[in-house]
């Protein structure tokens, strides 16, 4: 009938068209759906949310943006922002110890540990059971481990982790270059010898656990390498046992409380270096006993202030009332600078540099620059904090500039953290000269030489 009334032709044109519009309305359906799995539905699922939202995608693709499901998403509100803030964090959440503290027996009396009466005999068939692992490593060049350490706990001030971390990573570069191991410690060991004591129960458990270590090298964190190529004499030292910066005259005459220094000390990995901790403990534990010490102390020792008993002292006062017992086997040695005070060293670097070299050790280029009194990890110091963290910065870069002038750079000036090029890059690098003779020291220690000095002994 609509053929007669339209004609064939004119049907079969409608025909046509609604096929199309059938497939063009298929088409949009597919597509809707594809679009609501891939940027979701509206809040609801409304189509009027369905619309909004193919519409911004769709206006959004041009300026290549995310969509906005994914956006929000990716903005916390203000409470979780709070939590991913390490600024806002309270650290105290996490610093909690699960158990309480253990309170010593006040009638128990203080000891480091067992009693050992023939650790030389013990360690020297250790020695000779286990030949790869030599106390020397050398002729005249012990092995040696330095040991260093902070509290377990964030230092109390905000920038005091990142100094340590400059302390730790200049004392890495001097043992590195020197063949030493070094030990970091983070442990308090004993809760009763805290503070200046607590290294006194590690240097002994570390002696004891490492038979291999002729000597041992405590250094405060607070101290720090600033002459890279100067060698320990360890030849002059072959008749001793212990080894600190300091002065015959001023400890065993004047009995004075600062004749020698402990932040900076050698010790031999022996039986006498053991009777010497048992005798230089019992002033260390911490309450009464440290507290009547420091009485002792203060009366005894020329110059001293009032205060509880710690490690220097008590070592002044061990020697003065016992140099026929240890004495002859302790050096104090002031040819150069096991420890450097840095109140009279590190504004004078410029004119060490200027005069001088590295390798001297002492007054014109000193091997360590100690920050007595600064407590860099702690919240209050015997000097200005800007003093202090100035001339910290000062002695890393004296001593950083030795390390980085290896590779062609250098600190920009002793106060700044940049660096400059100071030798211009070359294709023949194997041909460049090492001016200080750090790239390749004839003093480190290489594994090629051990294996040497095994087959020696061996045969």
């Amino acid at each position: 009938m609509l053929e007669r009334c339209l004609g064939v032709r004119r049907v079969r044109q409608i025909q046509r068209a609604v096929r199309h519009s059938t497939v063009t309305f298929l088409c949009l359906f597919l597509t809707v759906v594809v679009l609501r799995g891939t940027i979701g539905a509206g809040k609801f699922g409304t189509p009027e949310q369905d619309f909004n939202e193919i519409r911004g995608h769709l206006y959004s693709r041009g300026r290549r943006v995310e969509p906005h499901r994914v956006l929000e998403e990716a903005q916390p509100d203000s409470e979780s922002d709070q939590s991913n803030n390490y600024a806002t964090f309270d650290i105290s959440k996490i610093l909690v110890d699960e158990e309480p503290e253990e309170k010593p027996d006040p009638n128990k009396p203080y000891s480091l540990g067992p009693k050992i009466s023939d650790w030389d005999e013990r360690r020297a068939e250790w020695l000779k059971n286990n030949p790869d692992f030599p106390n020397f490593i050398r002729p005249n060049k012990p092995r040696v481990l330095l040991v260093t350490g902070s509290s377990p706990k964030p230092c109390e001030n905000p920038v005091g982790d990142h100094y340590l971390l400059k302390s730790i990573k200049n004392k890495i570069d001097y043992c590195r270059l020197h063949g030493i191991e070094v030990f970091y410690n983070m442990a308090l060991l004993d809760a009763e010898m805290a503070g200046f004591w607590a290294k006194l129960p590690l240097i002994r458990k570390l002696l004891l656990s490492h038979p291999e270590i002729e000597f041992l090298w405590w250094m405060d964190s607070d101290a720090m390498f600033t002459d890279m190529a100067f060698e320990v004499p360890w030849e002059r030292y072959k008749d001793h046992n212990f080894v600190m910066h300091g002065w015959n005259e001023m400890v065993y005459d004047e009995k004075n409380w600062i004749g020698l220094n402990t932040g900076s000390f050698l010790l031999r990995n022996c039986q006498w270096s053991l009777d010497l901790l048992d005798a230089w403990a019992p002033m260390g534990p911490k309450g009464k006993i440290r507290d009547e010490a420091g009485k002792i102390l203060t009366r005894e020792l020329k110059g001293r202030p009032v205060f509880e008993a710690d490690d220097q002292s008590a070592m002044v006062y061990l020697l003065m009332k016992g140099r026929s017992t240890w004495g002859d086997k302790v050096y104090l040695e002031n040819a150069y600078y096991l420890h450097g005070y840095w109140g009279i060293l590190v504004d004078r670097y410029e004119e060490m540099i200027e005069n001088y070299h590295p390798g001297l050790g002492d007054h014109r280029w000193p091997l360590v620059t100690h920050f007595v009194g600064c407590k860099p990890c702690g919240k209050f110091g015997d000097y200005p904090v800007e003093r202090c963290l100035r001339q910290m910065d000062r002695a890393y870069n004296f001593g950083d500039n030795q390390i980085l002038q290896i590779y062609g750079f250098t600190h920009k000036s002793l106060a700044s953290r940049r660096v400059k090029r100071v030798r211009n890059e070359t294709s023949n690098p194997l041909e460049v000269k090492d001016e200080l003779g750090l790239l390749h020291p004839a003093f480190k220690a290489v594994k090629l030489l051990q294996a040497v000095d095994i087959i020696i002994r061996e045969t």
